[in-house]
């Protein structure tokens, strides 16, 4: 039976945070301030959220010292209550501790490498000269291909897809139905068609890297695609060949990335962006949700593009007046000139 129940000086002392109020106070869940029970922990990391203060009935919340008089009951105070309420989730997460062993219906190819608590779920396939380091986690369904190596703690969700050749580093997790690399986008164009070309590169994931559901990652065509340490992927992101992204950078779900662009270190990549292929954005780059990138960033900052919802009739005469930009511009000029 996995553990649920804290006491609120144990969780103080986990935490490093400062108790005020009832130490035996018993901790069940987590919560949000407007949902919490006497025996859930919530937290106020918003100042927007100060306002349920006055009427939570959470049994403990997380605040910082300079709001800690705001609220009445048992708290913990930290600098920090959002990084403190991310590391107390860990302590309520439903997930059991795998089996280690390989289950019978699994399938294990030639000349692997596999520590001794590896845990290798049903119906996984295992391709030859296949590395998983101690801690690994291969979960139902999976597949891994050949000259695959995948580090210690590294957890793979069901029915993961990782093709050949594809190095993944420690304390890594893929969430189900990504594919990390399979071909890339590679065609020449030749007279009737279109002529394949192989994808002879591979994939380097770093080490803390969390790659969510349904995400496609393509190995490189000559050269390998590269992801650093720390990078979070959302659900249903698609990143090209040779791509390269520094380490800490996020990007939010249905964003996609084409072939050879180089991403700089702590990005973040808003929802539903789309980033042409071949050029290079700088270190600490920031870009809002549904932006298209066609050029090169070399200064850190926050970038946008698109246009701003409006009601239709209104959007419809903007449209129209976009069209004519051009010739306005030109008319401008004329108009100065004179």
């Amino acid at each position: 039976m996995l553990k649920r129940s804290y006491q609120l000086l144990e969780l103080a002392q986990r935490l490093g945070a400062v108790l005020v109020g009832d130490p035996k106070h018993e901790i069940r869940a987590l919560a949000t301030l407007q949902n919490a029970d006497a025996h859930s922990l919530s937290f106020l990391a918003n100042p927007a959220y100060k306002k349920y203060l006055s009427s939570t009935k959470a049994g403990a919340v997380l605040i910082h010292p300079d709001l800690q008089d705001e609220f009445a009951g048992n708290k913990l105070v930290t600098a920090n209550p959002y990084i403190d309420y991310a590391r107390a989730s860990s302590l309520f997460s439903p997930l059991r501790a795998p089996a280690v062993g390989v289950h019978p219906s699994a399938v294990i190819g030639r000349d692997c490498v596999i520590a001794a608590d590896v845990s290798i779920g049903a119906n996984a396939v295992i391709g030859d000269a296949v590395t998983l380091s101690q801690g690994a986690v291969i979960g139902p369904g999976c597949y891994v291909g050949d000259d695959t190596s995948i580090g210690k703690n590294t957890r793979l969700a069901a029915n993961v897809s990782i093709y050949h050749g594809v190095v993944i580093g420690d304390d890594c997790i893929l969430h189900s139905g990504c594919v990390i690399g399979a071909d890339g986008f590679g065609f020449a164009p030749q007279s009737g068609g279109w002529l394949k070309i192989h994808q002879l590169g591979g994939v380097v994931i770093g080490n803390n890297v969390e790659i969510g559901a349904c995400t496609c990652i393509d190995r490189g065509a000559l050269d390998n695609t590269c992801i650093g340490d720390g990078v979070i992927i959302d659900n249903q992101v698609q990143i090209a060949h040779n791509v390269r992204i520094g380490k800490n950078t996020a990007i939010a779900g249905h964003s996609a990335i084409a072939g050879s662009t180089i991403i700089g270190a702590n990005c973040t990549i808003s929802g539903a962006v789309a980033i042409v292929g071949h050029i290079t954005l700088a270190d600490k780059v920031h870009i809002t949700a549904r932006s298209l990138v066609s050029a090169s960033i070399s200064e850190a900052g926050s970038y946008s593009s698109g246009t701003p919802l409006a009601q239709t009739k209104d959007w419809r005469k903007n449209a129209a007046r976009f069209r004519q930009l051009d010739s306005l511009a030109t008319r401008l000029i004329k108009l100065e000139r004179k």
